[in-house]
């Protein structure tokens, strides 16, 4: 049965499969997309999907109906269970056949979603895949009609012990100085992969917070991109002494840092450290920075004999470029973290075990071996959100207009990028995924950040109540 273009195209983004469960994903959905992507997959030859899930209550009903989806079209089924998304890259990697990841990451319980990868954890997105199993929804597939093949199986299989295993082989966590380890898992995965990763390391005191799987998260979002959300853990390691706090988002992707005062360490900053380590491991490689992050990380690698690259936000991209250059780590401002030794896919569970290296390799509290990597005031990254009727590229040429001459270049490969010199930069860009605009500052100082967030919001404050008294 076919369905709607538009609630198809609602829920299928750019990069995953997301929307509400119930009104907009349910399990006769989830089915039609296991059998849109087990037909795609095994036109190129695949004989098998991974799937794992979250700790969200809709998820392993979700993940059947996917499951079934799949194993009528011919292909078999390995089953995870509980898992991070890098946990399910692993296993794509290791068992080289694509896979299935039912999460909504950050979002809230209401919401369910499917991240779907080719063989050795490749990315499926809008224009490698995704748009193909658009067309058949909108089309109309039977879920439970085959193509002549036999029905495939279903097994399970346990692979955690064997991803953090993985991990280990990739860091050197051996001879480490005692460290006391907080970890917010916001009732995510973190909770089931932290203590298998960490909980093995002799050297590690590890200091759990909300590590109770629970997918209505009633502590905080599981979004620590979100200041509000890092609270709680930095009150934990200020009162119980840690030497450093890790929060990780729902589905256990993304590794956000505290050092041992409870102060934020920033994305860019880990990816500096990261890529220093990396770059001592193999001289002169390519590592990638995506647009938004400091500009003191390409000075860093290019320091250290590495290539910097920089690349578009979002994870397509990054991932693609990865594979074109060999390049062997990648970072976002976002606090996703990319390996070539990982398939080239994002692991926070990795980075963390990279900060936790460098920090008891050496004496120095965390707070004094980050402040190397960080040079410059950041604003971090501010919403604006677009009501109907407003034109966000007119706010946006309205904005870089009004820096008249001061600004010394301006580029678009990701919304635009204003170099207002002596170091102070901005970009703004439009969110795929929701209403948003998007603002980050870069400047030498504190000062000199706030100046630029403030000339911007009054350009967009007064373009908007302009736009609003016309609607």
């Amino acid at each position: 049965m076919s369905r709607p273009a538009a609630a198809v195209h609602r829920v299928i983004k750019a990069y995953d499969v997301r929307g509400l469960v119930g009104s907009e994903i349910d399990e006769s959905l989830v089915a039609e997309v296991g059998a849109a992507f087990a037909r795609l997959m095994a036109d190129e030859g695949a004989r098998q999907v991974v799937i794992g899930h979250d700790m969200r209550d809709s998820s392993p009903p979700l993940s059947a109906a996917f499951a079934e989806g799949v194993v009528a079209q011919g292909l078999d089924v390995v089953r995870i269970g509980l898992a991070s998304t890098d946990q399910l890259y692993f296993a794509s990697g290791s068992l080289d056949c694509p896979g299935a990841m039912f999460t909504a990451s950050h979002n809230p319980a209401a919401y369910n979603g499917i991240k779907l990868c080719r063989a050795g954890a490749k990315p499926v997105g809008a224009d490698t895949g995704l748009g193909l199993i658009r067309d058949q929804l909108i089309d109309g597939i039977d879920p439970t009609a085959g193509r002549g093949a036999p029905r495939g199986t279903i097994s399970d299989r346990d692979v955690l012990a064997d991803y953090a295993e993985f991990l280990h082989s990739l860091v050197d966590i051996t001879g480490l100085r005692p460290l006391r380890v907080a970890v917010d898992a916001g009732n995510g995965m973190a909770g089931h992969t932290a203590p298998a990763v960490f909980g093995s390391v002799g050297s590690i005191t590890l200091l759990p917070l909300f590590f109770e799987l629970d997918g209505n998260f009633p502590n905080h979002e599981a979004n620590p991109l979100d200041p509000a959300n890092l609270v709680d853990l930095q009150a934990f390691v200020r009162d119980s002494g840690a030497d450093i706090g890790l929060a990780f988002d729902g589905d256990a992707d993304r590794c956000f840092v505290v050092d041992e005062r409870g102060e934020p360490v920033s994305p860019s900053a880990v990816t500096g450290l990261v890529a220093a380590r990396e770059l001592a491991r193999e001289p002169g490689a390519t590592v990638i920075h995506n647009l938004i992050t400091s500009h003191a990380v390409p000075e860093l690698v290019a320091e250290r004999g590495g290539t910097p690259l920089r690349s578009r936000v979002g994870h397509s991209f990054i991932k693609a470029l990865m594979a074109d250059t060999g390049a062997i780590f990648g970072g976002e401002h976002s606090a996703h973290y990319y390996f070539r030794d990982f398939w080239g896919a994002d692991s926070g569970m990795l980075a963390a075990l990279h900060v936790l290296a460098a920090l008891g390799e050496q004496q120095r509290p965390l707070s004094e071996l980050t402040a190397d990597y960080q040079r410059y005031a950041a604003s971090g990254e501010i919403n604006y959100t677009l009501t109907d009727g407003v034109d966000a590229s007119v706010l946006v040429d309205a904005v870089v207009g009004s820096f008249g001459e001061r600004a010394v270049s301006v580029d678009h490969l990701d919304g635009v990028t204003v170099d207002l010199g002596d170091g102070t930069w901005f970009n703004m860009r439009s969110s795929n995924t929701e209403p948003l605009l998007r603002l980050n500052v870069e400047a030498p100082g504190a000062d000199a950040v706030d100046a630029v967030v403030s000339q911007v919001a009054d350009q967009i404050g007064a373009l908007t109540a302009a736009e609003k008294s016309r609607s």
